[in-house]
């Protein structure tokens, strides 16, 4: 009986250091953005006490609603591409038998380049005299200005930042994948389903909670995209890729109204936290 009262105690102790710094690296930013939002801060460091003032002025933004568009429309784009990208590769990864540890290695590479290199290397291949608009010139298509189009941008760089990011939702997936019991593909082989059924009936269903967890993560970071936009469009053209974590870069360091930056903070960690409860309802009404 001691021993079961004791274990539970053994283990808070050893999870104790890491929910400290949880807290404090997590929680406490988030209180302090809180209530920075409730004030007109600035880079000065000088501030009052403002109450909703931001968050009224928020409504009236028109450019708050644009921003807060364009990201939807930049997460609707990225996060099932990307999603998609990892499935497949991950796929192709667990079918090959030969180099899988080479294949792995190049295909994660990208994930470990810094955004801005990343940026750097993008932004070339879409000038107008970069590789993609030299292959589109031998089809004789026109050069195409993919970061110059305001309906252009978003995909580019969402193509950008799938590049960057998938092959760490590929691992997941990939470990995902292997945790799947062979003999349950077995059994479906031997009583005649194809590739594609067993894919649907078993693959799919067991590797729901990896790809809850990459829909996530993948969600989030789009929400959080900010270097890649930052180096290749600088929110442009035309404020096209000006997206609501830009618009806070931009109040909080270029216009010093930091307290109208946590406002939007605060804002975008509502809008995520929202987002992440619906996948959930959903990933659950589909286990039901």
């Amino acid at each position: 009986m001691r021993q079961r009262l004791r274990d539970p105690m053994t283990g808070l102790l050893f999870v104790l250091p890491m929910l400290v710094l949880f807290l404090v690296f997590r929680f406490v930013p988030i209180l302090g953005a809180g209530g920075m939002s409730l004030t007109d801060l600035n880079l000065g460091g000088e501030w009052n006490f403002i109450g909703v003032d931001n968050y009224t002025r928020l409504l009236d933004d028109p450019k708050f609603w644009d921003s807060l568009w364009i990201t939807l429309i930049y997460v609707a784009i990225y996060v099932p591409l990307t999603v998609f990208v990892a499935l497949g590769t991950a796929l192709l990864l667990n079918a090959v038998v030969f180099l899988r540890g080479l294949f792995r290695g190049m295909l994660f590479l990208p994930y470990v380049t810094s955004f801005v290199l990343a940026g750097v290397i993008w932004r070339w291949i879409y000038e107008f005299d970069g590789v993609i608009n030299g292959l589109l010139g031998k089809l004789d298509l026109g050069p195409v200005g993919f970061l110059e189009e305001s309906s252009l941008v978003l995909p580019a760089l969402a193509v950008v930042s799938v590049w960057k990011g998938f092959g760490y939702s590929m691992l997941i997936l990939l470990a995902g994948l292997k945790a799947i019991p062979a003999s349950y593909l077995e059994a479906a082989t031997v009583d005649g389903a194809g590739p594609w059924q067993r894919f649907r009936r078993i693959t799919l269903p067991l590797l729901k909670p990896a790809l809850f967890f990459v829909v996530v993560i993948e969600t989030i970071g789009a929400f959080q995209t900010f270097d890649t936009i930052y180096v290749m469009t600088g929110g442009g053209p035309a404020r096209a890729s000006y997206t609501l974590i830009y618009g806070l870069y931009d109040q909080g360091f270029r216009f010093s109204n930091l307290g109208y930056a946590a406002t939007i903070g605060v804002v975008l960690f509502a809008l995520v936290l929202v987002v992440s409860l619906l996948q959930r309802r959903l990933l659950d009404r589909g286990n039901a």
